[in-house]
């Protein structure tokens, strides 16, 4: 017993450690970024779906790496996917896998990223570009926790955690018939909010630094104020950042 409560306790310092660094990855101090934080400690010891709403280039793929670091399922695998990256006729057979002779190319059976995330943790970016007939067969993974691969009739059971992020709005794809209601409302047990980085300009010198400790050779680092001087700084505040962070990386 004594064993098992030292293993147990091996496991969540671990856990706890992993979480800290994967925050760290997150810059930011302002208030709307400090309450994303507390959200993430609070979501990622549950093991409901999470929905991650946000422009593009906000972070979500971040957000959700530090939501599984901190979960019970960090010893897993974080397993991330972009739904409109890949075709339709291909989509399928990528998340449920498909067996051998299913079509035509399939010259031996393969795991989808399902399987792969079986103990851990799936990530669906960008969910609102999943087309119709895909969407069926994820309501039923959901639902059942299990996979049909494609040219396959036997069920395949997946112990995994879904979080899916999207940046349009899913309530209008809704009412628009675009995106069904079921999944829908599956996904958004927990919903978590990314602000712009146009809301939270108070990060913008935190994320110049980080960028440019990154890209600068080593005898810069040591005089950072020098290379971007006060007029610099508050253009880059005062800037739209239709891209956010993404874009602003790409600048520095």
């Amino acid at each position: 017993m004594q064993l098992r409560r030292f293993e147990s306790e091996n496991r969540q310092l671990k856990r706890e450690l992993k979480g800290k660094k994967s925050k760290q990855r997150i810059i930011g101090q302002s208030a709307r970024m400090r309450s994303v934080f507390k959200m993430i400690d609070k979501i990622a010891a549950t093991p409901a779906t999470i929905l991650i709403n946000g422009e593009s280039g906000t972070g979500k793929e971040l957000v959700a790496r530090a939501i599984h670091d901190r979960s019970q399922r960090a010893g897993g695998s974080f397993v991330g996917i972009n739904c409109g990256a890949i075709p339709e006729t291909l989509l399928e057979s990528e998340l449920f896998g498909h067996v051998k002779g299913s079509f035509t190319g399939a010259d031996r059976d393969h795991d989808g990223f399902c399987q792969q995330a079986s103990g851990g943790t799936i990530f669906l970016d960008e969910i609102g570009e999943m087309p119709q007939s895909t969407q069926v067969k994820l309501l039923r993974m959901l639902q059942e926790r299990e996979v049909i691969p494609v040219g396959s009739t036997v069920p395949t059971k997946v112990d995994l955690r879904v979080i899916a992020a999207t940046n349009r709005d899913l309530e209008a794809e809704v009412a628009n018939g675009n995106f069904r209601t079921d999944l829908y409302f599956r996904l958004n047990v927990i919903p978590l909010d990314l602000p712009a980085l146009r809301e939270r300009i108070d990060d913008i010198p935190l994320l110049v630094d980080h960028f440019l400790r990154r890209c600068l050779p080593e005898e810069y680092k040591g005089n950072l104020g020098s290379i971007v001087d006060e007029d610099a700084m508050l253009a880059l505040q005062g800037y739209d950042w239709p891209g956010n962070v993404r874009e602003l990386e790409n600048v520095i």
